[in-house]
């Protein structure tokens, strides 16, 4: 189920769960919306990728449109670095709504309705919250995910590819994974989407968990994303 608006009550609980009052301070700059994207075969990101604190873990991620059809479009995403190599295929029933794809690292769930990524056009102030089921293919186990986001304003972002007018978006997230010695995993990230590309071109990650049996908070993720090539696909 999606909306909108988040509801009052369940905003309250994310905000005062995570701490996250960030995404409330997160610029409403007023500018255009953006475009709903066209994608074609072809199409590539190549982004600069790592993980980690004081040992980061280095690696450069593709995603390539594989096909573009009446039943959606498919993205195929490679990870190569230290001692990664990751290949995943996505399916996206329209931009921004994705029928098989990565939440938090490069692990491959099916959702029983597309998860929405982005709400297209984008716009300064929008907002919308996400119940959503599904099964994640690497642990064999099914669940409900909750997705929040928040979109902020507009940014010149520079990168290894250059200096892009990006929108921000603020997300919280609480996985299905929590255990009985452990809480569900909560991912806050900062995502930057640039009209020029298409796509992300910054994105920062950042994921922890509690221990039941008292209040520590475990890292689980501390990574950043940059856009370091796009090419454009034949029309």
């Amino acid at each position: 189920m999606i909306t909108k608006l988040c509801k009052p009550v369940l905003s309250a609980f994310i905000f005062s769960l995570v701490g996250c009052a960030s995404l409330h301070a997160l610029a409403t700059t007023a500018g255009p919306t953006t475009p709903v994207p066209s994608y074609q075969v072809g199409d590539r990101w190549t982004y600069r990728a790592q993980d980690g604190f004081l040992a980061k873990q280095r690696w450069v991620e593709t995603h390539e449109v594989m096909a573009v059809d009446p039943t959606g479009i498919k993205v195929r995403i490679t990870q190569k670095g230290d001692g990664i190599f990751n290949v995943r295929m996505e399916e996206w029933s329209a931009p921004g709504q994705v029928r098989v794809g990565a939440l938090y690292d490069h692990e491959t769930r099916y959702f029983e309705v597309p998860l929405q990524r982005f709400d297209f056009p984008l716009a300064a102030g929008e907002k919308w919250d996400q119940w959503v089921r599904d099964s994640d293919e690497s642990t064999q186990t099914h669940g409900t995910i909750n997705r929040y986001v928040r979109v902020g304003g507009w940014e010149k972002v520079s990168t290894p590819a250059g200096t892009f007018d990006a929108i921000k978006l603020g997300v919280v997230m609480h996985l299905d994974d929590g255990e009985f010695w452990r809480g569900p995993t909560t991912c806050t990230y900062s995502v930057w989407y640039a009209p020029a590309v298409r796509n992300v071109v910054r994105e920062e990650r950042n994921a922890d968990y509690v221990e039941r049996s008292g209040s520590d908070s475990i890292s689980t993720q501390h990574a950043v994303l940059q856009l370091s090539d796009f090419t454009s696909g034949s029309r």
